[in-house]
């Protein structure tokens, strides 16, 4: 980006005049109108006074004064002309506005056949970057051409370089051509989009330089105009990209993301964990008084002592105020670490088992499925706005007596917790009422006393499942809420929805804590990274972002997704992160730069879930093809050179899919709504029965 923006100046500074015309200018922020233009209009005997103003002030703002000198000399203003800055800001837009819709509305299918054949006639090396041009060129042609009125040509345009784009833009290309009229522009989002915001293409200098060669000499003014004003190059130094390194990365609604993006350091490391009681087997404990099995302990603490040290790349403990763990969350992790002790070790011999809950007499009626940590309890949300509850252990549902019957309580008892509850209403099955809407999605909290949920009537609610009722209705969304996750280390919890944005909140405030805003369309997913610094987003503009929870920025920006994104999931380590959606792939990125290494693509309908093993050596994906699929992620990781993804603009994508993919596991005819990882490595999957 900071070549591109150094060229511009470049440009703007030149002293000869024919070196100034059909030139690209790039500025971040702002775009300049091109030279021979203004001065070809300043020319007309019959220009308006106020356009001439607009126009000097315009100059005057980017510091154009070899020009604005020459124009004040051949129209005689002086600076006591010029006007106020507010009513400059609202000449220059009505002004460029003006140029936009004059012209031939029949030049635009002539300018975009020049177009296409600067791009099919230019060497290889440069054609795939060229290439991505026409599809943004295309749409500010056809938005034009319905702007000013001119609804056949419009028609026309679109029937014949409608269907010549890439398969991936034709969902949008049908959108867009539902608008045939000037009206029919107002609230439509992908107009908005282009109309706001500029479209992002990375290109190689050399493929830069050929096009601005190939532009000044064909002398299309209007294919100069629309390239100038709507897209931004990121240039770079460096060969240019193939087609599968363009094509990776693009997709996105606005184009690619620029390097500039992803230049923050992201602490991915994980953060230091407490120090914790060694826990002790069963067998152990059912020994014959031989203290030679009690000195094996030993020998395990220095792998206990291992994930205690400092990671380097961890965020220091005090960045974020994260809640202290209570005696009760001690014993639980110390539990997880034992049972973790009995897990399966899972590797390309030794694949986990599965074990799958059908939602029967279920069909469309089930929107969300989540199981617990511990894999104790499994909640689903329903069309019908409820939420179910069910145990899938022995053990049963209980809830805390009523207040009467507590206060008989020996509150000094060791068994305390297990005396408050009520033996006689145990069930395995809870039904949570309170939305008014579809419930799209469920988060237990770490110590499964909260359940999150969320719906279309735009509000998340807090339940307590010691008392099997709701005891907060959070509200910020304006309209429905797609997801909801707890943090891992609990108290905080995040959101996204239709309104573009995500949220962060607390448990004890009502008022969101930090708005994520960026995307420009919906918001489908979000995840909690394992450290709780960062919160990552999927949206249906086909972009993957990073937020930094203890700023708000927005701190990895990544494109290559051809659909909307459903699920994202972080590697155990986390430095990696998987995520699928509607493009039946799943894309793996580096978040330490940001880029993507993996495209694993075995799937034939949409993804909606993605799991990691617990010892973090085996990815299991599941969506709307019936299928689970286990793939090798230590393979992956091994031969990733991390060292080529530090240096490296364009790293190589893997795309061998064959080889990593371990196997693939097919229901009757149920959907994969959800995977697990219990803590001994078995993989439990849920879904809903579509005979």
């Amino acid at each position: 980006m900071a070549e591109a923006v150094m060229d511009s100046h470049s440009l703007v500074n030149a002293t000869n005049e024919s070196e100034l015309q059909n030139e690209i200018i790039t500025v971040e922020g702002g775009n300049e109108a091109s030279t021979d233009q203004r001065s070809a209009e300043s020319q007309q005997p019959d220009v308006d006074k106020n356009a001439l103003l607009a126009v000097l002030q315009f100059l005057k703002k980017y510091n154009l004064q070899e020009t604005e000198g020459i124009l004040r000399k051949e129209t005689k203003l002086l600076d006591d002309h010029l006007p106020t800055s507010s009513q400059s800001s609202s000449d220059v837009t009505s002004v460029l506005s003006s140029f936009k819709s004059e012209g031939d509305p029949d030049i635009y299918e002539d300018a975009y056949t020049v177009l296409k054949k600067l791009v099919e006639s230019s060497l290889d090396t440069y054609k795939y970057e060229l290439s991505m041009i026409l599809y943004p060129v295309f749409v500010r042609m056809y938005l034009e051409l319905v702007y000013n009125d001119h609804e056949i040509q419009a028609v026309g345009f679109m029937a014949k370089f409608g269907p010549e784009q890439e398969e991936y833009y034709q969902d949008d290309i049908q959108k867009l051509a539902s608008v045939t009229k000037k009206d029919h522009m107002k609230r439509n989002e992908l107009m908005d989009n282009f109309k706001s915001e500029q479209f992002t293409l990375r290109m190689s200098r050399d493929t830069y330089n050929y096009l601005k060669r190939q532009l000044q000499n064909r002398k299309n003014s209007l294919l100069h105009n629309i390239i100038q004003e709507h897209l931004y190059f990121d240039v770079y130094e460096g060969m240019a990209r193939n087609k599968q390194q363009v094509d990776a990365t693009a997709g996105a609604v606005l184009g690619e993301a620029t390097r500039q993006a992803n230049n923050t350091k992201v602490y991915y490391g994980l953060l230091k964990e407490p120090e914790l009681p060694l826990p002790v087997d069963d067998e152990e404990e059912s020994g014959e008084g031989e203290d030679k099995p009690k000195k094996k302990k030993p020998k395990k603490d220095p792998m206990l002592s291992k994930k205690a040290r400092n990671d380097p790349n961890a965020p220091p403990n005090n960045r974020i105020p994260l809640p202290e763990l209570r005696d009760a969350d001690k014993l639980d992790k110390s539990n997880a670490l034992r049972e973790a002790k009995k897990g399966l070790k899972l590797g390309t011999e030794i694949l986990p088992s599965v074990c799958f809950y059908t939602l029967l007499n279920s069909h469309l009626g089930v929107t969300c499925v989540e199981i617990a940590e511990d894999s104790s309890l499994l909640a689903a949300g329903f069309v019908d706005a409820a939420v179910r509850v069910w145990s899938i252990t022995p053990n049963s549902l209980k809830a805390m007596k009523p207040a009467s019957e507590l206060e008989q309580t020996d509150k000094e008892a060791d068994d305390v917790l297990y005396r408050m509850m009520d033996e006689s209403n145990a069930t395995n099955m809870r039904l949570l009422l309170g939305h008014n809407g579809p419930v799209y999605s469920t988060s237990f909290s770490p110590d499964r006393n909260l359940l999150l949920s969320c719906s279309e009537d735009g509000t998340i609610r807090l339940w307590s499942l010691l008392t099997w009722t709701n005891v907060v209705c959070y509200k910020g969304h304006c309209f429905p809420v797609w997801d909801v996750q707890f943090s891992p280390h609990g108290y905080y919890f995040a959101s996204c929805g239709h309104d573009r944005t995500a949220r962060l909140w607390a448990t004890d405030s009502h008022q969101p804590l930090r708005v994520f805003a960026g995307h420009v369309c919906d918001v489908d997913c979000v995840q909690f990274h394992p450290n709780s610094n960062y919160i990552a987003t999927g949206s249906s503009d086909r972009t993957v972002r990073l937020w930094d929870v203890s700023n708000g920025n927005c701190v990895r920006y990544m494109t290559g997704h051809k659909g909307r994104i459903y699920t994202l999931v972080f590697s155990n380590c986390g430095r990696f992160l998987a995520s699928a959606g509607g493009d039946k792939k799943i894309l793996v990125w580096d978040i330490a730069t940001g880029h993507l290494v993996a495209e694993l693509n075995n799937h034939s309908e949409a993804l909606y879930s993605l799991c990691f093993s617990r010892d973090g050596t085996i990815l299991a994906s599941g969506g709307l093809d019936y299928c689970v699929k286990l793939w090798d992620f230590t393979k992956l990781s091994e031969e990733l050179d991390l060292e080529d993804l530090n240096i490296s603009h364009t790293p190589n994508v893997k795309t061998n899919t064959e080889s990593y993919l371990l196997g693939s596991y097919r229901t009757k005819s149920t959907s994969v709504l959800s995977l697990h990882f219990t803590r001994r490595n078995l993989l439990l999957g849920t879904g809903m029965y579509q005979g």
